[in-house]
């Protein structure tokens, strides 16, 4: 055998597996069938009663920047992130600038399932505890579990998701039967939940769209299994589309469906829940809890996961001296945890969840915000597929102007119109965060002339 082949042979490389099917599972499982629920009350309120419309169009956005990411995985297959697409497809500067947008989103996630189970046993259950206290009593739960090593096993997932599609099944069935048995068909078919013409207002749809597409967040997790897949040039690219097509078809029916039951979104008696209240007035009590619970199980378990990878996020940048070593790489010598990197995720959660509440409108703000980092890397990532394909294209390689320059082009100006809609309060903290991470990289490499230092999205290990 020569020795190219016994070289080729050594080299370790991952089973290509995973069929498209598996992909498009994982990535439902990512964005969850109840995705835009939670944000029901407050996307129906910013857009005056058109969150089916805002969730269309965020659906557009995402499908052609999941399109750049389905053809940015097929070159780096081993990346998964908008950090390494933007890095290698553009410039590692702005790749970092793309990694720390991301940070925010992990540094906040936690935050916005805080505010939305403290929100709901305050509003809905046990009223005579303040909002501050339950998200106290939450954070330091959460906390308190991450710190023991305590995770949410595959098991509790598939039971909780399997529970989540039978909520959303009986949801679908009893408001079909709930409006043909008031209003017949014209109870079931109406373009009002699209188009109201006494309330529809264009900026207030944009602003609206820039909320309803936290729907979508978590699609791009399909593309870190690249490495995994048959045919992954198709299957990640069809994949990445197909999962953002079959969240924005379903979540327009459930959205679609509660504005039939509930046309006057005025009349919510909490916005945050209001998803809840369509559910009692559907199928009663029984489905009223069913939902609370299954939104309340969920949300903990988003918060609990998402602790923690911001945590290991932090423990992986402390460990390769992108921050203090001293702070974010320490380890308990009891459970081998990034204790301080825990307690600082909790407070900042905390903080946060008080200080929005504080200010009102705490759930959307603190949406708006995750979207500030996102868009901003879906920005880069488009970019990045244009620069990639119809910049830096190979020698030879024949231009194809519609997949290669106009299409993420125009992703790039959809998603940074989405963006440029976001709130004050999201713009105002989410360019602090921005304007650091400028002044960081910039000390970091002596004013852009060196490389930028490494940060790993993945799940670092403990060393």
């Amino acid at each position: 055998m020569s020795k190219s082949a016994n070289s080729t042979a050594s080299v370790p490389h991952l089973r290509r597996v995973l069929t498209i099917w598996d992909l498009i599972v994982y990535g439902v499982v990512l964005v969850q069938p109840i995705a835009p629920v939670p944000l029901f009350g407050v996307a129906q309120d910013l857009s005056q009663g058109h969150f089916a419309t805002t969730i269309l169009i965020a659906m557009c956005a995402m499908m052609i920047t999941a399109f750049s990411y389905g053809r940015m995985a097929a070159i780096y297959p081993a990346a998964g992130s908008a950090y390494t697409y933007v890095g290698k497809g553009i410039n590692p500067h702005l790749g970092f600038l793309a990694g720390w947008a991301m940070i925010l989103d992990y540094l906040l996630q936690p935050l916005i399932t805080t505010v939305w189970i403290a929100t709901a046993i305050h509003e809905r259950y046990i009223h005579i505890v303040p909002f501050w206290a339950w998200a106290t009593i939450i954070i330091v739960i959460i906390t308190y579990l991450n710190l023991r090593g305590i995770k949410a096993t595959t098991l509790a997932n598939k039971v909780l998701l399997a529970f989540m599609s039978l909520v959303i099944v009986l949801f679908i069935i009893l408001a079909v039967i709930y409006l043909s048995h008031h209003d017949g068909w014209s109870g079931l078919f109406s373009i009002q939940p699209f188009y109201n013409p006494p309330t529809f207002d264009s900026h207030k749809i944009w602003t609206a769209t820039s909320f309803a597409a936290l729907t979508y967040i978590g699609f791009d997790g399909v593309t870190t299994l690249a490495e995994e897949v048959q045919n992954p040039k198709r299957n990640v690219l069809l994949a990445t589309v197909l999962v953002c097509l079959f969240t924005g078809v379903l979540g327009g029916l459930e959205v679609y469906l509660g504005a039939r039951v509930w046309p006057d979104w005025k009349s919510f008696p909490n916005l945050e829940t209001a998803f809840m209240d369509v559910c009692r007035r559907v199928g009663g009590p029984l489905l009223f809890h069913a939902m609370a619970g299954i939104l309340m199980l969920a949300a903990f378990g988003s918060a609990l996961t998402g602790s923690l990878s911001a945590a290991r996020l932090l423990f992986g940048m402390g460990r390769d001296d992108v921050l203090p070593r001293s702070v974010f790489a320490h380890l308990s010598s009891k459970g081998n945890t990034p204790t301080y990197n825990l307690c600082l995720i909790g407070a900042i959660a905390l903080i946060g969840a008080i200080a929005f509440n504080y200010v009102g409108h705490a759930y959307e703000h603190a949406g708006e915000l995750i979207n500030f980092g996102a868009f901003l890397s879906f920005m880069g990532v488009n970019f990045a597929a244009f620069w990639q394909f119809a910049v830096k294209r190979t020698s030879g390689e024949k231009l194809k102007i519609m997949w290669d320059a106009v299409l993420p082009l125009f992703g790039f100006m959809f998603c940074g119109l989405i963006w440029w809609n976001l709130n004050n309060i999201a713009k105002t903290v989410g360019g602090i965060w921005f304007f650091l991470g400028v002044l960081f990289v910039a000390i970091k490499t002596r004013g852009f002339r060196e490389q930028p230092v490494t940060v790993d999205f993945g799940e670092p290990s403990y060393e």
